[in-house]
């Protein structure tokens, strides 16, 4: 079945009117959004507003969180959307005065609201009534300020004692004596963490009681420097470094496709052939990378699924190389299409990724010999790492780890751009919501993302040789009009990668803001650890194939 055929037949669009009546007096103003129609709602009545349109409208995935700091007012959007169906989109603004910045939590609503108004609340300075952990995430707790708030003194001093970390288990151990209850330091400086990544464990007996994810290490305040990029030619060599486990191009394509929409840009038939086989090649480069280092942490060792996994990697890499000339960050993407077309000889281009795909399907059974049927390997991910379903829409995962948990939820089909409905491939999902399900849907989208390039290939070398247009006429200055906003998504490796773009009149965003698909994914490591032993824990966060960079951004 293509993919195509799966998308459903009548796509309505949202109907803002209906909204507003359902959600009647709690509605003071309405905007519309490129995307979505906005509703303004009262700061303390944020959890009613949600409930409603979760339960009585459908509108069950808040995609993203988005805070702003105005003139006159501070600003929460909630970026509503419909795991069934996408492109129901739905914004509810909460305005705040600026000498108080607080509204209502939305985190009974949904549980992901946890971490995002975290963020909000670290970085631009809104506060959470209600919520259950209103700290910091990003930025150290004695951080003095907030970055993303006008009033932010960059030049403040900031101190961090040596009191304010330390043990928090006072006296000489670890350990309580009183009960079987520890407190376990995993990482920040561990190859089982996939970058920085501190996990604070409480353990009961051997059995994990709560797992409190530190993270921040790698924040680089990337939204600010998007901020201060002009559209044009500023901002997109920042989405490489994002991801940036060989999913460059996937990171490249959020930012094109929401810079696109913003400033009315076409795109030619011909690049977006190009930008599908170069994102897919992307996918799987990534999703090999995942493969091999999942393998070393249920293993242990420096296994041969390992060196295996990284092989096929590097073969996509030249690959990508050859595309785009860079090994890593490719740089490759322009508004309006790609910076350049397929190297020359061709021929030779396209025979190198046949040979690949031809060699792909031994590769894979490979894998599968060594990996899937291996016996300690089904024993230390069958039924570990449990995320049901409705947990997983909760905490706003996607990509595989949705998937993994029967979520059939796919951008490319689900919300088409580039080639992807015009292809015959389908969505990969498996419905056991543990560790193993995660490596299997990894393992079948290798093969399915082959599918598309393949098809890819096909239509360029058969591509008329004068209709290679490889870039739309963009202009050189690119000034959307002042106010418009809009929030965007790809199907990035790891899942739902969105950027949320307000625009100033000027030729740099007035707020851009990425919705990472790693950070929300995280955000469930607690809900699917508890109960479980240090060993599960160490699979379970390997099964989520986190970087670490896209979290902290």
């Amino acid at each position: 079945m293509s993919s195509q055929e799966e998308v459903p037949s009548t796509v309505e669009s949202v109907d803002g009117d209906e909204l507003a009546a359902l959600l009647g007096d709690h509605v003071v103003g309405r905007e519309e959004h490129l995307n979505a129609p906005g509703f303004v709602i009262r700061p303390d009545e944020v959890q009613d507003a949600l409930a409603l349109l979760r339960d009585e409208a459908g509108f069950d995935h808040l995609s993203m969180v988005t805070a702003q700091d105005y003139e006159d007012r501070y600003e929460t959007i909630y970026h509503l959307k419909k795991y069934d169906d996408p492109t129901q989109e739905a914004s509810v603004v909460v305005p705040t005065p600026t000498d108080a910045p607080k509204s209502q939590t939305a985190e009974p609503v949904y549980a992901t609201a946890n971490w995002q108004e975290r963020e909000a609340y670290d970085l631009v300075g809104i506060e959470y009534d209600g919520h259950s952990d209103l700290r910091r995430i990003l930025l150290p707790e004695t951080w003095q300020g907030h970055p993303l708030s006008r009033n932010y003194d960059q030049d403040r001093p900031q101190l961090v004692s040596f009191q304010a970390h330390e043990n928090p288990l006072p006296g000489e151990s670890h350990h309580d004596e009183d009960t079987d209850t520890m407190f376990l330091n995993i990482g920040p400086h561990h190859p089982a963490t996939h970058g920085v990544l501190h996990l604070k464990t409480t353990l009961d007996g051997e059995q994990v009681a709560d797992v409190d994810p530190d993270i921040g290490y790698l924040h680089r305040c990337e939204e600010q420097m998007a901020q201060n990029g002009t559209y044009r030619h500023q901002i997109m060599p920042y989405p490489d470094r994002w991801d940036y486990a060989s999913a460059g191009l996937l990171n490249e394509w959020a930012y094109a496709r929401v810079a696109e929409d913003l400033n009315g840009l076409d795109v030619p038939e011909y690049a977006q052939v190009i930008r599908t086989m170069g994102a897919e090649l992307c996918r799987i480069a990534s999703h090999m990378l995942a493969v091999g280092t999942f393998a070393l942490d249920i293993y242990g060792d420096f296994t041969a699924i390992f060196m295996y996994a990284m092989r096929d990697r590097e073969v996509v890499q030249n690959i990508l190389e050859d595309l785009t000339g860079q090994r890593m960050m490719f740089n490759y993407f322009r508004l309006g299409g790609v910076v350049w077309d397929i190297p020359e000889p061709r021929e030779e281009f396209f025979e190198k990724i046949r040979d690949f795909l031809d060699g792909l399907p031994e590769a894979l059974d490979e894998y599968h010999d060594l990996v899937t049927s291996n016996e300690i390997f089904q024993i230390r991910t069958i039924d570990t790492g449990i995320l049901e379903p409705e947990t997983a829409k909760e905490y706003g995962a996607t990509g595989p780890v949705a998937r993994g948990s029967g979520i059939d939820y796919d951008l490319r089909r689900d919300d088409p751009y580039g080639y992807y409905d015009q292809l015959d491939w389908n969505v990969v999902t498996e419905d056991g919501c543990d560790n193993y399900s995660r490596f299997l849907v990894r393992m079948r989208e290798v093969e399915e993302s082959a599918k598309i390039i393949e098809q890819c290939v096909e239509l360029l070398e058969d591509w008329p040789e004068d209709d290679r247009e490889i870039q739309s006429n963009v202009p050189r200055t690119l000034k959307p009009d002042a106010d418009t906003e809009v929030y965007r998504a790809v199907e990035a490796a790891k899942g739902e990668l969105g950027i949320y773009i307000r625009s100033d009149g000027t030729d740099k965003p007035g707020r851009f803001k990425i919705r990472s698909p790693c950070f929300c994914n995280l955000s469930a490591l607690g809900e699917m650890s508890r109960g479980e032993y240090i060993p599960d824990l160490v699979a379970t966060l390997g099964s989520l194939d986190v970087i670490l960079g896209e979290v902290d951004r």
